[in-house]
C-alpha cells in the first residue's frame, strides 16, 4: 500500500516531498504535471527568469520527468499483442493478419489499492447488512450494494470470514480525435462495492480505475460481413486476457491491508457491469435485437412480460455445442452470436446478465423520455405548439429556460434531458388526450423514483407501479396512429430496474454519466498528450505520471491531517467556514451542494442573507410600484400589530427600507436524492431596464412554500405549508425599535385544492381579499424553501403568456412536484 511505502521512507529520513527538494519546488512540479504537455514544460524550464530566480532541481523536461518517474505509482502498465488472422488473402495468397495491442493493469493489484486507501476509510464496507425502515422488518431499505441481495446471496457460498468484493466494471469505446474520427480507444473502468457509492461518483476521488485499453482497430483482414462477429471474438478474448488473475483470485482469495489497517481474505468477483445497451449485447454474446438480461421473445419487447433470465451455464453450453458443430435450436432462438469463449466463462460466482445495471442516462432520460415520449406528444399537439409551451413556463432558479423552444436545440445532453422532465407534466396538462397524460405522468414518476439514492419497499413498489400504469395506457398511441408497436429495446430494459436495484442497490451507484466523465480524465487528455503515434503507449505512460503525483499529492494530504508529531513543518490541515459563500451571488444554480457542517451541529434549516443590503433606504412608493407591492402598507401595519403590539409608529409613505436581493435556505439533506444540505435561493428582484451596452434583467418574485403554522423536525413534508409570491425581502428601520428578525413581504395562494384526477398534480390560485391580494409580511425564516407553479395553459397557449409575465396574467396553476427529487419525494412519497 501505498501510505505504508512512504511511511517507511520517511522512517528512513527521506523528506516527504523527494525526491524534489522542498514543498514549493513540489508544488511546482504537480503543476507541470497537471497542466503543461512535455514540450511547454520545457520551454518554461528553460526560461531565464526560471532558471536565473528559481534555483530548480531539475533544468529541463528530461531531468524533470525522470524525477516523476522516481515516485511511487500505482500497478505498472503492460502490453499484451494478440495476432489476429483474418479472411482476406492478400497479394501472394496468404490469409491476412493483424497485430494489435492490449494495455492492461492487473485487476488483482488495483483492488488492493482500492480497498486499501485509507481516504476511503470511513466510505468503505467489508460485509453486507440489511437496513429497514420500520421495527417490524417490512419496509426494506436499499441503497449501498452491500443493503442488498446480491452481496447476502454470495456470502453465504463462500468460506467464514471471507470478504468479498465486489466488482464493478464498466467499458466503453470513444473517439479521441476531434475532427479525424479515425483515432479511438476503449477503455475499461474497475471500481469495488465495499467503496460508498457517493465517493464512487466523485470522478476527483479515482475510487474508480482504468485497468486497461481494448484494442480498438477496425480489423482490415476481414471482410465487411465478418468483420463485426471478428470484433466481437476479439473484444472477449482481450477482456479474457485482462481479467484472469480475478479468476484465481476470485476461487481462493488474496490477502489485502484494508483502509481500517486489518488484514482481510478478499474474494474479488465480478458482481455488476456499468455499460450501454450496445456494449451490454457484446458482453452477453447476443444480437442487439434482443434482451442481454432475458430470454424474451424479439417481437415481445414491448410487451409487460416477465420472461426467464438469462442462464450463464446453459448458454455456454449452448455455445459449445454450436462450436463442435452441432446446431442446438436454442442457439437461433435465444439470439446469440457465435463467441465461443466468452470472458466471463471462467469468472468465479459471477451471473454476467444479472450483472447489467440500469442505465439511467441513455435508458430513461435520452431514452425513453426524449427519443421516445417527447417525439410522441410532439407528433399530437405539433412542434409549433410545443415550443410555446416550453417558452410559456416561469422562470425558477436554476432551471433551464428554452426560450427559443425545444425544437432549435441542436445539441442535446443529459442535463437539457433532465431540465424537460422538470416541467414535462404540467406543461402537456390540457394539450394531450387524459391518457396520453396519465401515460406521461407515469413515465415520469418511473424516472425519479429510478433516480432516488435510498429505495425502500415502497419506492420499489411505487416504480413497478409506474411502468404497469404505462402499459394500461400504451394503447391509446396506436389509436391516435403515433406509433404501431412498442417494441423499443430501452423501453423493455426498463422492467428489469426492481430487480437489479434489489440485487445491487440504488441506480444511481451505477450511472453511465461517470465513464463518460472518466474518458475526458483517461482517453481524451491522455491522447492529446502524446504525439498521436502509437498513442496508446504514451497515454499509459503519461496516465501513470498523473497517477504518481495524484498518490503523492493525496499522501501529504493524509499526513497532514495526523496529530503534529506526526506531520513535518508546513503540512497541517485547514477547516473552511461552513457557510462561506456568497449570500448575493447572481450564479444561477438553483440547488447547490454547501461543505459538510460540523457534527457537533444539529443539522437545521438556516436563512443567510448578504451582509449588507443591494438597495438600502428604498422608499415605500418605489417598493409598491418597483416590487408590485400594492398591498404593502396595510400588510406591514398587520405585522406589527401582532408583533409589536407596543409599537406606536404607524408606517407611512415617508419611510425607507433596507432591501435584499434574496435570501439563501440552506436546508439539511433529503437522504433518499441527496447526502448533502442543499442550498436553494428565493429571489425577490425588480426589473432592470437596458443601460448602454448591458442588456434589461426581467423582474424576479420567486414562489415560495411559507409554514402556516409550527412545524415538525421532518423539513422534506408538504405538511402545514402555503404557496406565496415573495416580493420584498427587508428589515425594519431603527424608528420602529430594535428587530432582529428580517422580514418579507408575500402574496399568497390559496391552499392546496384537491389533485388533478388525470395529472395528479396539485392546484393553486391567486388568493384574493374583497378583490384585493391577500398578502401578508411574515418573518423570513418562516419560508421553507422555493417552489415553481406552471400555468394552466388549456388546449392552446394564450398568446400573452410569457415566461417573465406567467405569474400575472394566469390565476389558475399547478403546483410543479417534479421541480426536484425533494419536492417529488415530499409530494409523492409517504414519510
Amino acid at each position: 500500500m501505498w501510505i505504508t511505502f512512504f511511511m517507511l521512507r520517511m522512517e528512513e529520513g527521506e523528506d516527504p516531498w523527494s525526491p524534489f527538494e522542498d514543498a514549493e519546488e513540489w508544488d511546482l512540479a504537480q503543476w507541470l504535471v497537471k497542466n503543461l504537455g512535455q514540450t511547454r514544460t520545457d520551454e518554461f524550464l528553460k526560461l531565464p527568469i526560471t532558471q536565473n530566480r528559481t534555483k530548480l532541481s531539475f533544468h529541463n523536461n528530461r531531468s524533470f520527468l525522470q524525477r516523476v518517474d522516481e515516485l511511487p505509482h500505482g500497478p505498472g502498465w503492460s502490453c499484451k499483442k494478440v495476432t489476429v488472422r483474418g479472411n482476406c488473402e492478400d497479394e501472394n495468397g496468404e490469409m491476412l493478419q493483424e497485430e494489435v495491442e492490449l494495455w492492461c493493469r492487473d485487476p488483482v493489484e488495483c483492488v488492493k489499492e482500492l480497498i486499501g486507501n485509507p481516504s476511503f476509510k470511513e466510505d468503505m464496507a467489508y460485509s453486507p447488512a440489511k437496513a429497514y425502515a420500520d421495527r417490524a422488518g417490512q419496509d426494506r431499505v436499499i441503497d449501498e450494494m452491500w443493503t442488498a441481495d446480491w452481496w447476502c446471496d454470495k456470502q453465504k457460498a463462500l468460506p467464514e470470514g471471507a470478504t468479498i468484493a465486489p466488482i464493478i466494471l464498466s467499458s466503453d469505446k470513444t473517439s479521441l480525435s476531434q475532427f479525424r474520427g479515425d483515432k479511438s480507444a476503449w477503455p475499461v473502468y474497475m471500481s469495488i462495492g465495499n467503496i460508498a457509492k457517493a465517493k464512487r461518483r466523485q470522478a476527483s476521488a479515482r475510487a474508480t480505475v482504468l485497468i486497461g485499453y481494448l484494442p480498438a482497430g477496425k480489423l482490415d483482414c476481414f471482410t465487411p460481413d465478418a468483420r463485426s462477429l471478428a470484433g466481437y471474438r476479439l473484444f472477449h478474448h482481450c477482456m479474457a486476457l485482462l481479467l484472469e488473475p480475478l479468476i484465481g483470485a476470485g476461487n481462493d482469495g488474496v490477502e489485502m491491508v484494508c483502509a481500517d489497517s486489518w488484514v482481510r481474505r478478499v474474494y474479488p468477483i465480478l458482481a455488476a457491469y456499468v455499460a450501454d445497451f450496445p456494449e451490454q449485447c457484446l458482453v452477453s454474446c447476443c444480437k442487439e435485437n434482443r434482451c442481454p438480461k432475458c430470454l424474451v421473445a424479439a417481437n415481445e419487447r414491448g410487451d409487460a412480460l416477465n420472461s426467464a433470465m438469462r442462464d450463464p451455464e446453459s448458454t455456454k453450453d449452448i455455445l459449445h455445442r454450436r462450436k463442435i458443430g452441432q446446431h442446438p435450436p436454442e442457439f437461433e432462438a435465444n439470439g446469440l452470436r457465435a463467441v465461443y469463449k466468452p470472458f466471463w466463462a471462467d469468472l468465479p460466482h459471477a451471473d454476467i446478465f444479472l450483472a447489467f445495471t440500469p442505465d439511467l442516462l441513455h435508458q430513461l432520460h435520452k431514452g425513453v423520455f426524449k427519443d421516445h415520449l417527447v417525439k410522441w406528444c410532439i407528433n399530437i399537439i405539433g412542434e409549433d405548439e410545443m415550443d410555446s409551451r416550453f417558452k410559456a413556463i416561469p422562470n425558477y432558479p436554476g432551471l433551464r429556460h428554452f426560450k427559443k423552444g425545444i425544437s432549435s436545440v441542436k445539441q442535446w445532453t443529459g442535463r437539457e434531458h433532465k431540465e424537460m422532465q422538470r416541467v414535462f407534466v404540467g406543461l402537456l396538462s390540457g394539450a394531450v388526450p387524459s391518457r396520453v397524460l396519465v401515460l406521461a405522468r407515469s413515465i415520469l414518476d418511473f424516472s425519479y423514483f429510478a433516480q432516488l439514492q435510498v429505495q425502500t419497499t415502497e419506492s420499489l413498489e411505487a416504480l413497478q407501479t409506474a411502468l404497469t400504469v404505462f402499459h394500461t395506457n400504451k394503447d391509446i398511441l396506436k389509436e391516435l396512429a403515433v406509433r404501431d408497436h412498442f417494441n423499443i429495446p430501452k423501453l423493455h430494459q426498463l422492467s428489469h430496474y426492481v430487480q437489479s436495484i434489489t440485487l445491487f442497490g440504488a441506480a444511481d451507484g451505477f450511472n453511465t454519466e461517470l465513464p463518460e466523465r472518466l474518458h475526458i480524465d483517461f482517453a481524451k487528455d491522455s491522447y492529446r498528450a502524446s504525439n498521436k503515434w502509437d498513442y496508446e503507449e504514451q497515454m499509459a505512460l503519461w496516465l501513470q505520471r498523473q497517477e504518481a503525483v495524484f498518490l503523492r499529492s493525496a499522501y501529504l494530504d493524509w499526513l497532514s491531517q495526523q496529530p503534529r508529531s506526526k506531520s513535518p513543518a508546513g503540512l497541517t490541515g485547514c477547516h473552511s467556514n461552513p457557510y462561506d459563500f456568497d449570500a448575493d451571488s447572481d450564479t444561477d444554480s438553483e440547488s447547490e451542494e454547501t461543505p459538510n457542517l460540523p457534527a457537533a451541529e444539529p443539522l437545521q434549516a438556516t436563512h443567510v442573507l448578504a451582509n449588507a443590503p443591494s438597495h438600502p433606504h428604498q422608499s415605500v412608493g418605489t417598493i409598491i410600484t418597483a416590487r408590485g407591492a400594492t398591498e404593502f402598507l396595510p400588510a406591514l401595519r398587520s405585522f406589527l400589530l401582532k408583533n409589536l403590539p407596543c409599537n406606536t409608529i404607524v408606517p407611512g409613505l415617508q419611510d425607507r427600507f433596507d432591501l435584499y436581493r434574496q435570501v439563501v435556505i440552506v436546508t439539511p439533506p433529503d437522504l433518499r436524492v441527496s447526502d448533502v444540505p442543499q442550498r436553494r435561493r428565493i429571489r425577490a428582484t425588480p426589473e432592470m431596464l437596458p443601460s448602454g451596452q448591458k442588456p434589461g434583467i426581467p423582474a424576479r418574485f420567486d414562489m415560495a412554500l411559507i409554514a402556516d403554522r409550527p412545524r415538525s423536525s421532518n423539513f422534506h413534508t408538504l405538511e402545514g405549508v402555503r404557496v406565496a409570491q415573495v416580493h420584498a425581502i427587508f428589515t425594519l428601520p431603527r424608528q420602529f425599535g430594535t428587530y432582529s428578525r428580517a422580514l418579507a413581504y408575500v402574496e399568497w395562494f390559496t391552499p392546496f385544492k384537491p389533485p388533478d384526477p388525470v395529472s395528479r398534480m396539485r392546484q393553486v390560485s391567486r388568493s384574493t381579499r374583497q378583490l384585493r391580494r391577500n398578502a401578508a409580511v411574515i418573518h423570513v425564516d418562516e419560508i421553507v424553501r422555493p417552489c415553481h407553479l406552471i400555468p394552466k395553459m388549456g388546449p392552446t397557449v394564450d398568446l400573452r403568456l410569457r415566461s417573465g409575465n406567467a405569474y400575472e396574467v394566469a390565476n389558475d396553476f399547478y403546483f410543479n412536484e417534479f421541480i426536484d427529487g425533494e419536492m417529488f419525494c415530499a409530494c409523492v412519497i409517504s414519510n
